[in-house]
């Protein structure tokens, strides 16, 4: 085949990567609404949690800094401890399918959530202290870019939190790999107390 005969092919792919580098870039949405699964399953309010383990951060990828809406993020790279505050919103149906910044798909029936910068993959406590609910998630994706919000969880995550009404206030624990290992995570105490000071 002659490199004219080629071309058009070449260009094509090419096209077609630099589309799905960008589906698996930030999510900063798009015109259009997002909202719940046309028909909820019964008892998503009750879906199990995410399960954490200890799982390599990756270096690069949806860890690199990036520039959303003219701001610079700078994703953490190492097994450190993260205490957030501040609103959680939620995704779903527009989002279900499309690939997250781990460039795994999204699913909003699944345990997950978008954080800015916390590292991916990462697990993540997030409390509800209107209604004492807690939840334990995978972060995968990157967002919510919006002032005040530090989490953003898939649709089944936000049911079991009771969080579908709008933006709620939370509070969000990461995990570290020495919790995870100790069985930290199962422990109820760990969001409202914050970690010992000496842990194993």
């Amino acid at each position: 085949m002659t490199l004219s005969n080629r071309t058009p092919r070449l260009l094509a792919s090419a096209g077609l990567a630099l589309l799905l580098a960008a589906c698996a870039g930030p999510r900063t949405g798009s015109p259009g609404r997002d909202g719940p699964p046309p028909n909820p399953p019964p008892g998503v309010e009750k879906t199990p949690d995410a399960v954490p383990r200890v799982e390599p951060i990756r270096q690069g990828g949806p860890n690199k800094p990036y520039e959303v809406f003219g701001q610079r993020y700078v994703p953490l790279t190492a097994d450190v401890p993260l205490r957030e505050v501040g609103g959680a919103s939620w995704y779903g149906s527009k989002f279900h399918g499309r690939p997250t910044s781990s460039g795994e798909p999204f699913d909003m029936l699944g345990m997950t959530a978008a954080h800015k910068t916390m590292p991916i993959p990462s697990y993540a406590r997030v409390r509800n202290p209107a209604n004492g609910r807690e939840i334990v998630v995978r972060v995968n994706d990157r967002g919510p870019f919006v002032d005040g919000r530090v989490i953003d969880l898939s649709y089944a995550a936000a049911a079991r939190l009771g969080v579908l009404r709008g933006v709620t206030p939370v509070e969000v624990l990461r995990l570290t790999h020495a919790e995870i290992r100790a069985g930290f995570w199962l422990d109820a105490r760990a969001v409202d107390d914050g970690p010992p000071a000496a842990h194993p």
